[in-house]
């Protein structure tokens, strides 16, 4: 059963309660994320994410770690463009320890000065990687492409060159300024009752101002193209198109037309780009959901004698399926959804996050019932409405490796438009 309780102080507490199970999945959910940054302090949301961690006024970095594993818990964290999330899982008899960690880190974290210049270097070093690492560089080229000069477009994790720049001081007054009450939510599933958990976060978070915090700047979609010649051995290339908001009527259709196109074995283009012509390992669709906006685009990678064909492939796949959509596939694609939709609910830490992040997007939390019944309303006529609202629109092409081959920007567009 799920309830929730607002705080006088703004706090949102929620609980998903499950009887049989001997574990309590606890999230906290705090609404500031990368694109709440100003250009000059971009990245400081994933820094300040990592700084929570090395130390408060009462435990060192060791204690935090050391106390979560002693009990046999897990605990992490991670930022988005929207939220920074700090989760833990433990045994029920265990949620005052986690409870006590979580708030602490969010309320007394000390970020002395040499772990915080330790813990650039990681921060650096992650940078690093990801954009050694093609396929997912790919994807950083095309957001700031797809949204250019602005908050949504930028790196989550930001330039070396910006995260070097945070002081100490501006990582305590961002964490004091921006995680306020009325942007946590605190939500617990698994063995855990509603009233006790309210009672604790009472106690536990009082020191979180009530008021304040900068506002979001709306995404703006531009489109356009990013190319970067790169001696490796596959070209990585995402076509991406402005997809459609949380709050949209045709969200679901969305989520069932990128699974048609490109999610599974059985989808359009693995079947025809992989299965038939064998021209990449690797392809898939995805669509991404925002306050303000959203993704729909198709990954793949390919070698660089077969991208040639690949595009005009991908882009005639894209034109005709509003036109021959079949209901059989729809069916297909609404189960793989509502499975997934069901399969989540056997998990604390899906069930906790999902009902935070329901919470943020809706201010209510959608049971599983309302969104398969969501699912199941989505029609042809639908699909049709957000391919035609997708695709008409102006696209995103980011590629990265022997990209000589690719099809040229124009000749993309004009294909598209056939």
């Amino acid at each position: 059963m799920v309830k929730v309780t607002k705080l006088k102080s703004g706090i949102r507490v929620v609980t998903d309660t499950m009887k049989d199970v001997d574990t309590v999945s606890l999230f906290f959910s705090v609404s500031v994320g990368s694109r709440f940054e100003e250009e000059q302090i971009n990245g400081i949301s994933h820094l300040l994410e990592h700084m929570a961690f090395k130390g408060t006024k009462s435990r060192t970095a060791l204690q935090i770690a050391e106390e979560i594993e002693n009990v046999g818990g897990v605990i992490n964290a991670y930022t988005s463009k929207d939220v920074t999330a700090y989760y833990v899982k433990v045994l029920k008899q265990d949620v005052p320890l986690a409870l006590s960690i979580l708030s602490d880190i969010l309320q007394n974290s000390m970020m002395i000065e040499e772990e915080l210049e330790k813990e650039k270097g990681v921060v650096i070093q992650e940078i690093g990687q990801t954009y050694d690492a093609p396929d997912e560089a790919v994807f950083e080229y095309y957001q700031s492409t797809a949204y250019p000069k602005q908050p949504f477009g930028r790196s989550i994790l930001g330039s070396a060159e910006k995260v070097k720049s945070i002081s100490r001081k501006t990582l305590l007054s961002y964490m004091r300024d921006e995680y306020t009450a009325p942007r946590v939510v605190v939500s617990a599933a698994g063995n855990i009752t509603h009233d006790y958990l309210v009672e604790e976060v009472e106690k536990a978070l009082l020191s979180l101002k009530t008021k304040g915090g900068r506002k979001m700047q709306r995404a703006s979609y531009v489109g356009g193209e990013y190319r970067e010649n790169k001696k490796i051995e596959q070209v990585n290339l995402v076509l991406g198109f402005e997809g459609i908001a949380n709050d949209h009527p045709l969200y679901y259709a969305q989520n069932i037309l990128a699974t048609i196109l490109g999610g599974g074995m059985s989808s359009r283009l693995f079947q025809e780009i992989r299965e038939k012509r064998g021209l990449v390992y690797s392809i898939y669709a995805f669509s991404s959901s925002y306050q303000d906006t959203g993704d729909f685009g198709i990954f793949a990678g390919t070698g660089e004698k077969q991208v040639s064909e690949l595009l005009p492939v991908v882009c005639d796949e894209i034109l005709k399926v509003a036109s021959t959509l079949k209901s059989e596939e729809i069916e297909r694609a609404k189960a793989q959804l509502r499975a997934h939709i069901l399969m989540k609910r056997e998990s604390t830490s899906a069930r906790a996050e999902s009902n935070a992040r329901h919470l943020v997007i809706y201010g209510r939390v959608l049971d599983s019932k309302e969104i398969i019944k969501n699912i199941n309303a989505v029609d042809e006529n639908m699909l049709k409405q957000t391919a035609e609202k997708i695709f008409f629109g102006k696209p995103t092409l980011s590629c990265l490796g022997p990209i000589k081959h690719v099809m040229p920007y124009e000749k993309l567009v004009e294909a598209l438009k056939k």
